[in-house]
């Protein structure tokens, strides 16, 4: 614990004194290179982990933790396979539809889309579609040949409610020449906006019944979407399925089809994690080199208090409490910062991309049509202690090099 006079002391180091300028010039960019790192470090984990949460959430919430996938994309079974799955422990539901990739075209353009068939009530239940409208109603769906949409597929084939779009399936009709494509127009119902730029500018959504129409497959589906309460432990909660019914279907887990995407997304978390912490270590050392110089400024200072009966260890404390001050008014700035970033994230993005024409979130690229952030206390509280351990072992050095001063030489050429 310091004494009254060893924290007065270490408040007073802090100040400027006389010809000591750079000295306070040296600390002070110290204390702003903390809070930078501070600050950069809370804010890359946030986005990094808000694009892996917002990425998790929207793919699960559409393609559900598992599909259970029938040979040759037809499943004949599916009610007897759907009870199956729902009455296994640890799943929540179970849905069957159809889902074929097929050519769109309006309007003179054309487009590839991923068809999905689904019954009212799974279109109605799943919250990514039916609570992300951006123009239509969910009932419209009702009406013969009626379509949903995504939001991106409308911009680039020009299309908005009531429009006609032509789906071209090549499960056609045989003729004596071919097999002829099966083209079907339906009309646009719904548009909705998942957030997903790839799944927006393909995805079609029709009820069951004209679905299994169009792809000629009568009462068939050919996947089964479940979820389970669990997804981490999806496989193992499907692993009966999966044996039970290893002779017409195949169970595909969300981390066969999603692996290498969340995968590198880890690396590059920890990848990241670690450069930005070099941020905050090249920091500390601005710290060191600081009271370095502070020592050798108040070397006369410390020899002086050394003679009026200050121990080795007060020089210590003084010192370690002089960085520490630092680096703790730095990580609080850092911390503040961050936050700030992180709440007007988007409109600094936005500002950015005005001031030069750039465009830094791209959402053919990054998958996701905003920036995201999800800021994890956990992380944010590493970072704090990760910068207050490093800010505290570089001021050990020069307070030891204070407490080894030997006033006795020091006064003697006084």
């Amino acid at each position: 614990m310091l004494t009254r006079y060893e924290r007065m002391v270490a408040l007073r180091y802090l100040r400027p004194g006389r010809g000591e300028g750079f000295i306070f010039l040296v600390a002070s960019i110290s204390l702003v290179a903390v809070a930078l790192g501070v600050a950069a470090l809370i804010a890359v984990m946030s986005i990094m982990n808000g694009f892996r949460a917002e990425l998790f959430d929207k793919i699960l919430s559409l393609n559900g933790h598992a599909v259970i996938q029938g040979y040759d994309n037809r499943l004949p079974s599916w009610r007897e396979v759907t009870a199956a799955a729902r009455a296994t422990p640890g799943v929540t539901s179970a849905v069957p539809m159809v889902e074929q990739p097929l050519m769109a075209s309006a309007r003179g353009r054309v487009e590839g889309v991923l068809v999905r068939g689904m019954r009212m009530e799974d279109i109605a239940a799943t919250q990514v579609l039916a609570k992300q409208i951006v123009d239509g109603r969910l009932d419209y769906l009702n009406q013969p040949r009626t379509a949903a949409i995504g939001a991106e597929l409308a911009t680039n084939l020009g299309l908005r409610v009531g429009d006609d779009i032509t789906l071209i399936s090549p499960q056609g009709q045989v003729t004596p020449f071919g097999t002829a494509p099966r083209i079907v127009s339906y009309k646009v119902g719904l548009i909705f906006r998942i957030g997903i730029y790839d799944f927006d500018k393909s995805f079609v959504v029709l009820p069951l019944g004209e679905a299994q129409t169009l792809l000629r497959l009568g009462d068939d589906v050919g996947i089964i979407e479940v979820r389970t309460d669990d997804p981490d432990r999806a496989p193992q909660i499907l692993a009966p399925l999966a044996a039970r019914y290893r002779d017409r279907a195949v169970v595909a887990p969300w981390q066969s089809s999603n692996s290498q995407l969340f995968e590198a997304l880890q690396v590059e978390r920890v990848a990241m994690f670690w450069i930005l912490s070099i941020i905050i270590l090249v920091a500390v050392f601005n710290i060191l080199s600081s009271l370095i110089m502070l020592v050798r400024a108040k070397t006369r200072d410390i020899a002086i208090l050394r003679t009026m009966g200050a121990g080795r260890a007060a020089m210590m404390r003084i010192f370690v409490s002089a960085g520490t001050i630092i680096g703790t008014l730095g990580i609080g700035a850092g911390l503040g910062l961050g936050l700030l970033v992180l709440w007007q994230r988007q409109p600094i993005v936005n500002l950015i991309q005005r001031l030069t024409g750039a465009n830094l979130w791209d959402p053919q690229v990054r998958f996701l049509s905003e920036l995201p952030a999800k800021t994890d206390p956990v992380e944010v509280a590493t970072v704090v202690l990760l910068a207050f351990v490093l800010s505290v072992v570089a001021t050990i050095y020069p307070a030891w090099k204070a407490a080894s001063t030997d006033p006795v030489q020091v006064l003697r050429y006084e």
